[in-house]
């Protein structure tokens, strides 16, 4: 293992059901959908103009009206989430470690950088990551593995030996797809969600696993 590359929602913070609040009321409240929490919640991967297109078709919307909608959502998911922000149990400490064993680490996310600030800032852990790729960096979303072979490239690793922290199907997909390893946190989905993807190595709750720990020995 040469570097390490994190997801950001559901994977480093349990945030997952704030991000489906916020997407229930622009799609409905906002915009007039008649939309159920299990019809939005398998939508949401990838950028967010991917979301609105998934949930209303191509056209609806200009580009510039879905940039407005995207910042509109996730201001909106922020203030739901912000008294409840905090990194998955054991997360810091894994952090920590791996910072000082000299292990290049980097954030892999299709959230925007308005929200990728929100964590790192709010959480001080800027530092740990010398790479971050977002929304904004990559033609193709997830499962497309651009993402996380653009992360290995920042970090200067070979791609087969980095190592993927994700919590969906698509992501694991997309890890699969840059021939990397990852191991799944089961914040959002199980993982029998997860079969015919031959590259997970690993499920865990939280950063405290032993599974998890162990990597760092």
């Amino acid at each position: 293992m040469q570097a390490i590359i994190f997801d950001l929602n559901g994977t480093m913070i349990n945030d997952m059901d704030y991000h489906t609040r916020g997407w229930l009321y622009l799609l409905n409240n906002v915009l007039g959908g008649n939309f159920t929490w299990d019809e939005v919640k398998p939508q949401m991967y990838g950028k967010n103009q991917e979301v609105l297109v998934r949930m209303f078709g191509a056209g609806r919307f200009t580009d510039e009206e879905m940039e407005r909608l995207s910042i509109e959502k996730e201001k909106r998911y922020q203030q739901e989430f912000f008294p409840d922000l905090k990194l998955l149990p054991g997360l810091n400490k894994f952090l920590e470690k791996a910072y000082q064993k000299g292990i290049p680490m980097a954030i892999g996310s299709a959230a925007i950088p308005f929200n990728i600030d929100f964590v790192l800032d709010n959480l001080n852990i800027r530092h740990y990551f010398k790479a971050i790729v977002s929304a904004d960096d990559v033609l193709l979303s997830k499962p497309n593995p651009e993402t996380f072979l653009k992360c290995a490239e920042l970090l200067n690793a070979d791609q087969t030996e980095c190592l993927v922290f994700e919590d969906v199907p698509k992501g694991a997909e997309a890890a699969l797809n840059a021939g990397m390893d990852t191991i799944i946190l089961t914040t959002t989905h199980q993982p029998e969600e997860f079969n015919g993807l031959e590259n997970i190595i690993h499920f865990a709750i939280d950063f405290e696993d032993e599974g998890i720990k162990n990597l760092l020995n």
